[in-house]
């Protein structure tokens, strides 16, 4: 089979193409000012900190007015509890432990952020029916977010030394779990020395296998900076520098793979022609009679000329891939920030704020390398290609060939399978992972553990039911809730003013679906009638309520957000590719990649599969793996069809299009896909149950988009489709702007 020439841009230059001419001339600064900019936004945010602060407020909802009122009207039991365990096997009513734990409780009381302490031998209910189990119940003078870790820790250390001589401590809360959040492992050098492997072993050089590593390195270093210093101005959540690193390392070498790859086939297809991107003679053994019988000099000064003219279409056409790929990721998680839901808006524009600086290093470091470096990463490339003994490509139109063959049966099995991964997703349970989620030797655990054991397992979820009347609404409540099927125990506390709470202890543990049941319960039929009885006012409030009404607005807003982000991607894909089949056929392939992983993280943390923690999914985690999936799979889309579009421009064959589409990117489109798995899959060895999640959902997706849709579906798909893929109707196409990716050729 014949090689095709290499692709050669119209005599008008683009931006792009200028934009790389600068870079290469200007190598060294370009290199300079990321250098410059990396370093001035590390040192900058490190000098200052950061002001990560996690937000979680709803307003308008029920749990969200729970806790406005106690602000309101009573602020000292508006702030978050941690409870302090104790436990001692020969009684913790004994005179000698009952003085030690007096004793610490006296000097937790003095430390900052301890609003109150209420001992567990103030009262009846805070000492197990055994006597071997009590509890404290500390309040903060603040939320665990506002509470600054390091006061936490003092509060933890201060009531743990009084451990000893057969007296146990531990302490539970939410401000105990943030505290005792781990900094990281080794799951981002793992996935960086994972992708280095598989650049090797695609390029067979390990100066040119770093230089998308080095992008990625760069990029999100820079955006962690950057957001950084924007926690001190805007709500940014403390998870959010894990996502940036996940989705900004995997990004980032895509992209940069993406240019390189097509620097490195405009190379090949020069030397294999004869002819360099430019029309220049190739030097060093091209393959043409004109090449051969160029002198050492001539080659020497035309090789350099050649570098840049590859690098200069490399970002005329895959740069444009990468730049339109870029704006449909930044496109899907700025569709975050339409579910109005404010813990996930500082995160959207975060990881949007990576992606973009990530597509900027692609399209103005990488060329710098690509000059600095160009000679020897040339020479390894005529090494290689000298070597290969079919065309490059060839598998992969062997493969396409045979797709051409069977479509029907290649799109409807291949279909099938995804839908029946899905499946589990339908019965997806939403929520947040609690204590009993925990690693078993936090502390958090511990207490967890402990007060299941002592009081049972509703304790560690309690429900705060906000009452406002007189004082007898309070008593009134305690006793009719003390009846309710589901409630363990009530505790009624002394009212403030017109305002008291009912603790609701539920007989299930906080993630079961029995708990979700009791507060819909007191919702809709207990409180509702016990308010026209009373006259007074109930609110269900709580970690267990806000859990719930979160999940639920996350539900409510999903639709709306998918047909923001489908809508909008669509139209761009409508615009770049002059087609109305293509936008569809891309967003029902995305839709079913991003199902599919929704489903494993289902089967895995949702129903236990290989030893995972049972749970429910946290309840934003599919949204934000839905904007990110989908962006991601819009750029494998657009990658392969531009290459496929190209061709259809050049040629308008269908089946030749595909099959050379498929061709020219199925190596690299398998590779980067390889590299994203290895990076994401790498988060499942971070201890936090959210980024594994997260980890093991992207890398799901990203393996099924690629191996199954862009390498099965797509290809079928487009067979069935033939000339009809690339059709507009002229009303739409008269109404569309212009956006090519590909540059028309001569």
């Amino acid at each position: 089979m014949p090689v095709a020439a290499p692709f050669r841009p119209t005599t008008r230059t683009s931006r792009l193409a200028r934009l790389a001419g600068w870079s290469q001339r200007h190598r060294w600064w370009a290199l300079a000012l990321w250098v410059l900019t990396l370093a001035a936004l590390t040192v900058g945010s490190q000098a200052v900190g950061d002001d990560y602060h996690n937000d979680f407020s709803l307003p308008g909802t029920e749990s969200q007015r729970a806790v406005d009122t106690l602000r309101e009207r009573a602020p000292v039991r508006a702030g978050d509890t941690v409870q302090i365990v104790v436990r001692d096997a020969g009684g913790v009513t004994a005179p000698a432990t009952r003085e030690r734990v007096e004793a610490m409780l006296g000097r937790v009381r003095t430390l900052p952020h301890v609003a109150d302490v209420q001992s567990p031998y103030a009262g009846p209910g805070a000492v197990s029916s055994d006597g071997t189990i009590a509890y404290a119940t500390l309040t903060l003078d603040g939320t665990a977010q506002d509470v600054p870790r390091d006061g936490v820790r003092t509060i933890i250390d201060t009531a743990q030394a009084a451990e000893g001589g057969g007296l146990r401590v531990e302490l539970g809360g939410d401000a105990v779990r943030g505290a005792e959040e781990s900094e990281g492992g080794a799951a981002e050098g793992i996935g960086l020395l994972a992708a280095l492997v598989i650049l090797v072993l695609l390029f067979g050089s390990l100066l040119a296998a770093s230089l998308p590593i080095v992008i990625a390195i760069f990029a999100v270093g820079s955006s962690i900076g950057l957001v950084v210093l924007a926690s001190h101005l805007a709500t940014i959540a403390d998870f959010t520098p894990p996502l940036m690193i996940l989705v900004g390392l995997g990004v980032g070498i895509d992209y940069a793979l993406l240019v390189f790859s097509r620097y490195r086939a405009e190379l090949i297809a020069g030397l294999r022609s004869g002819e360099p991107p430019t029309g220049q003679t190739l030097g060093a053994g091209g393959g043409s009679s004109a090449a051969g019988e160029a002198s050492v000099h001539s080659e020497a000064r035309d090789a350099g000329a050649d570098r840049a003219a590859a690098a200069r279409v490399a970002l005329d056409t895959a740069g444009r891939t990468v730049f339109f790929a870029g704006c449909t990721v930044i496109i899907a998680l700025m569709g975050l920030v339409a579910l109005g839901l404010g813990s996930l808006q500082g995160v959207a524009v975060a990881v949007a704020v990576t992606v973009l600086v990530t597509m900027v290093a692609s399209l103005t470091l990488l060329p710098a390398l690509l000059a600095i470096f160009g000679r020897r990463i040339e020479r390894g490339v005529r090494r290689r290609a000298g070597r290969a003994r079919r065309p490059e490509g060839d598998l992969w139109r062997r493969w396409a060939a045979g797709v051409r063959r069977r479509p029907w049966t290649a799109a409807l099995v291949s279909v099938a399978a995804l839908l029946a991964i899905t499946a589990p997703a339908l019965g997806m349970r939403l929520g947040f992972a609690d204590a009993g989620n925990d690693s078993p030797s936090t502390t958090s655990r511990q207490a967890y553990d402990l007060l299941a054991e002592g009081f049972g397992p509703g304790f560690n979820g309690p429900l705060v039911v906000v009452v406002e009347g007189d004082a007898s609404a309070a008593a009134s409540a305690a006793d009719a809730l003390d009846g309710v099927q589901g409630v363990a125990a009530t505790v009624a506390s002394p009212p403030s003013g017109d305002v008291a709470t009912v603790i609701v202890f539920p007989a299930s543990k906080p993630q079961d679906a029995q708990t979700h049941d009791l507060v819909l319960r007191l919702r809709d039929d207990v409180l509702p009638a016990l308010s026209r009885q009373t006259g007074a006012t109930f609110l269900v409030g709580g970690s267990v309520a806000a859990t719930e009404d979160f999940a639920d607005a996350v539900a409510g807003r999903l639709p709306l957000f998918v047909a923001v982000v489908v809508g909008l991607s669509a139209l761009l894909l409508m615009a770049v590719f002059r087609s109305l089949l293509i936008p569809v056929k891309a967003a029902v392939l995305n839709l079913l990649s991003v199902g599919a992983s929704m489903g494993v993280i289902t089967l895995v943390f949702q129903h236990g599969l290989f030893g995972a923690e049972p749970g429910p999914i946290e309840a934003y985690v599919p949204v934000m793996i839905f904007a990110i999936v989908f962006g991601l799979s819009m750029d494998y889309e657009v990658f392969l069809l531009s290459r496929m579009h190209e061709e259809w421009e050049r040629h308008h064959d269908a089946p030749a299009a595909i099959r050379e589409g498929l061709a020219t990117t199925g190596r690299v489109v398998t590779a980067a896909a390889a590299i994203m798995v290895v990076v994401f899959g790498a988060f499942l060895l971070s201890p936090e149950r959210m980024l594994q999640q997260f980890g093991l959902g992207l890398a799901v997706a990203v393996l099924l988009d690629a191996v199954v849709i862009r390498c099965l579906v797509l290809p079928a798909v487009m067979h069935l489709l033939g000339a009809r893929a690339w059709w507009l109707p002229r009303p739409l196409a008269r109404l569309l702007p212009r956006l090519a990716i590909e540059r028309p050729t001569d």
